[in-house]
C-alpha cells in the first residue's frame, strides 16, 4: 500500500549526496545551531562559558545573529522580550552551573508572562553525570532539577543524534499555548566532539492549536447572550494569542465593558466607549465587576494584581478562558474553558447574538469618573504629569519595557499602551532589573522603531553592565531612570507599616557620567523638561540615557479599606 506522504519523505538525489558527504570540521555545537536555523531562528542571545564553547564556536559557521549580554539573567530578559515582540521562540545559550543558575529569575518571569524562550545550556562532561561528586568545574548533582519548577519542560541530551529532536521538541513546547520558557541541556563532550551526522535541514516543530471544546463555548455563549450586565476582564493571554481584534468584536456584540490586566495592557482600545481601561487596583472598578451578572475572564488567572489583591468577589457567573490548565478555576469557581484566547473568542463571536444596552456608556463613564475623583483627591499631580510626559514623548507604535518601580505601577493602571504588545513589565514574577535588558531584546527584534526602558535607580543598578551591550550592538533603546535615591516603593511600604524605612536607601552613581563612560549619550532632566528631553532621545538613533531625579508616590491602595 502506498501512502501519499511517502513521496514527501523520499529524499532527493541532492539531499542524499549532501547527507552522505557532510562538511568536515563540524561538532555537536553545529547540530545545535543547524537545528535552530532549520526551525526558523535568526537571532540568539547568551553568554559563553567553558562547557558551552562548542555551541559558540559553531555560531561563526552559521548565519545566526548573536547578541551577547554581560549577565546571564539579563540575557534571559532580552530573550523574553524578543519572544514577546516576535511571537517566536528566542534561543538563549548558556553555560553550566553558575551561568545556568543565574538565568533562573529571568526564566521565572518568562514563565509568568508566557514568553517563549528556548534556553540551551551546556552540562559537565558525560563521565561526571549521575549525581556523583567528581569535582568537575560547575558540577551540580542534578542541574535540571533547578529548572523543573520554573520552565514548561526540560529536555536532556546525552548523544549527538538526540540534539535535533530534543531541540525541536523544546521549540514546540515553548510555542504551544500557553507559551513559555523551556530548558535543554547538553554535556560538554557531546558539544565538542566531531560529528559525522549530516547537516540538519528540515525540522518540523509546528505547535498544535489549543481549541475550546464546543459544548463549553455553547454554554458560555448562552450565559453571555442572556446576561443583563456582562463584563470582560482581558489578560495577557489575549495579547500572546494576538486576539485583540476578536476581543473587540465580542465586546461590541455584547455591549460588555472591558478592563485589562497589567499583562493585558493594550488588548482593548483605551478610549473605546466600552473601555474601563486598566484600573483593576481600584475599588470602584472592583465593585462594578462584582455587580456584573456574567464576568468573562480571558487569558488571566485572576491572580493578585488582577483581582485587586484577591478582594474581588464576583456575585455573578464567571466564565474563564485560559490556555494554562493550572490557572482554570484556581481562584474562583467558573465555567472553565481550556483554550487559546483567539480560538475561544472566535467561537463566541460566531455564536452570541448582538445585544443593545443604552445605559452601558453612562455606567462606564461613571466608573472612570469615580476613579479620577479618587486619584485627584490625593494630590498626585507630579506623578500624573511625569506619566503624561512619557506618553507624549513615546511614539504611538513604540514598545516600552518597565522595571519594578513606582512609575511602572502607575503605568499598569493609568498608561495608554496605544495597542497590544506595546507595554511590557516584570509584573509576572516581580523581579528587579527587567526593563533595560528586555528593551535591548525588543530592539534586536525590531530595529525599525525606538524602544523605551523605564527603571528606578534600584532596578537600574541591576542592569548597568548592559550599557556595554547597547553600545556594542548600537541598539535603539532610550533608558529613562527615575532616580529617587533608593527602593522607592519599599520605602513607602516600610514607612506605612513600621513608621520608618530600613535598608531602602542607596548610594548611587552619577548615571549621566556613567552612561557617557560607556559611550552612550546621557542627559539629566526635570519633570518640566522630561517630555522634550525624552522625545529628543527617542528620535536620535542608538542607545541613550535620560535621568529624572524625582521622588514619586504611589496612589492609595483600595484593597486595604
Amino acid at each position: 500500500m502506498t501512502h501519499d506522504h511517502d513521496l514527501e519523505l523520499r529524499p532527493t538525489a541532492a539531499q542524499i549526496s549532501a547527507a552522505l558527504n557532510p562538511p568536515a570540521g563540524r561538532n555537536g555545537g553545529d547540530l545545535v545551531v543547524e537545528t535552530l536555523a532549520g526551525l526558523g531562528a535568526t537571532t540568539v542571545f547568551g553568554l559563553p562559558g567553558q562547557h558551552a564553547l562548542g555551541m559558540f564556536d559553531a555560531l561563526r559557521r552559521s548565519d545566526l545573529r548573536y547578541i551577547g549580554l554581560r549577565v546571564e539573567n539579563n540575557a534571559g530578559f532580552a530573550a523574553d522580550a524578543y519572544g514577546r515582540i516576535t511571537g517566536e521562540a528566542a534561543p538563549l545559550l548558556l553555560s553550566t552551573g553558575p551561568g545556568a543558575l543565574t538565568s533562573l529569575a529571568a526564566l521565572q518571569e518568562a514563565a509568568a508572562a508566557s514568553a517563549p524562550v528556548l534556553a540551551i545550556s551546556s552540562q559537565i562532561p558525560t563521565a561526571g553525570l549521575g549525581g556523583g561528586r567528581h569535582g568537575y568545574l560547575h558540577e551540580l548533582p542534578d542541574q535540571a532539577a533547578s529548572f523543573r519548577g520554573v520552565v514548561k519542560s526540560v529536555h536532556t541530551v546525552r548523544a549527538q543524534s538526540q540534539i535535533p529532536s530534543a531541540i525541536a521538541a523544546a521549540w514546540k513546547s515553548a510555542l504551544s499555548a500557553p507559551h513559555g520558557p523551556v530548558w535543554v541541556e547538553i554535556p560538554q563532550d557531546v558539544l565538542l566532539s566531531e560529528t559525522s551526522l549530516p547537516v540538519v535541514t528540515a525540522v518540523d516543530a509546528t505547535p498544535e492549536d489549543l481549541v475550546p471544546r464546543p459544548e463549553l463555548t455553547a454554554v458560555a455563549a448562552d450565559l453571555l447572550s442572556r446576561a443583563a450586565r456582562p463584563a470582560i476582564i482581558a489578560g495577557g493571554g489575549v495579547v500572546r494569542a494576538d486576539a485583540s481584534k476578536k476581543l473587540r468584536q465580542l465586546a461590541e456584540k455584547l455591549q460588555a465593558p472591558v478592563v485589562t490586566t497589567p499583562g493585558g495592557k493594550g488588548a482593548f482600545p483605551w478610549t473605546h466607549p466600552l473601555s474601563l481601561q486598566s484600573w483593576l487596583e481600584d475599588r470602584h472598578t472592583t465593585d462594578f465587576l462584582e455587580d456584573a451578572d456574567v464576568v468573562l475572564v480571558v487569558g488571566s488567572g485572576l491572580g493578585e494584581l488582577s483581582s485587586n489583591y484577591h478582594t474581588f468577589a464576583p456575585r455573578g457567573r464567571v466564565i474563564q478562558i485560559e490556555a494554562d490548565l493550572g490557572k482554570l478555576e484556581s481562584n474562583h469557581p467558573a465555567l472553565g474553558i481550556h483554550a487559546d484566547a483567539w480560538h475561544a473568542l472566535q467561537a463566541l463571536v460566531e455564536t452570541v447574538p448582538e445585544r443593545t444596552d443604552p445605559t452601558v456608556g453612562d455606567r462606564v463613564r461613571d466608573v472612570l469618573a469615580r476613579v479620577r475623583e479618587r486619584i485627584d483627591a490625593q494630590e498626585l499631580t507630579l506623578e500624573q504629569e511625569v506619566l503624561a510626559a512619557v506618553r507624549k514623548a513615546l511614539p504611538a507604535d513604540s514598545p516600552s519595557f518597565w522595571d519594578m518601580t513606582i512609575l511602572a505601577y502607575w503605568a499598569w493602571s493609568a498608561f495608554d499602551a496605544k495597542g497590544p504588545n506595546h507595554l511590557h513589565s516584570a509584573q509576572g514574577a516581580g523581579g528587579l532589573g527587567y526593563g533595560f535588558p528586555a528593551a535591548l531584546g525588543a530592539a534586536a527584534a525590531d530595529p525599525t522603531r525606538p524602544v523605551l526602558a523605564v527603571s528606578g535607580d534600584g532596578g537600574a543598578l541591576y542592569s548597568i553592565a548592559e550599557l556595554a551591550t547597547a553600545k556594542q550592538y548600537d541598539l535603539d533603546v532610550t533608558w529613562l531612570i527615575v532616580d529617587d535615591g533608593g527602593y522607592g516603593i519599599l520605602r513607602e511600604y516600610m514607612t506605612d507599616a513600621f513608621g520608618e524605612p530600613t535598608a531602602t536607601e542607596l548610594t548611587r552613581p552619577d548615571y549621566v557620567a556613567l552612561a557617557e563612560s560607556f559611550g552612550v549619550p546621557g542627559v539629566r532632566t526635570s519633570p518640566e523638561t522630561l517630555e522634550t528631553d525624552l522625545a529628543k532621545a527617542l528620535a536620535t538613533p542608538g542607545p541613550s540615557v535620560v535621568v529624572l531625579p524625582a521622588v514619586l508616590r504611589m496612589f492609595a491602595a483600595t484593597h486595604l479599606d
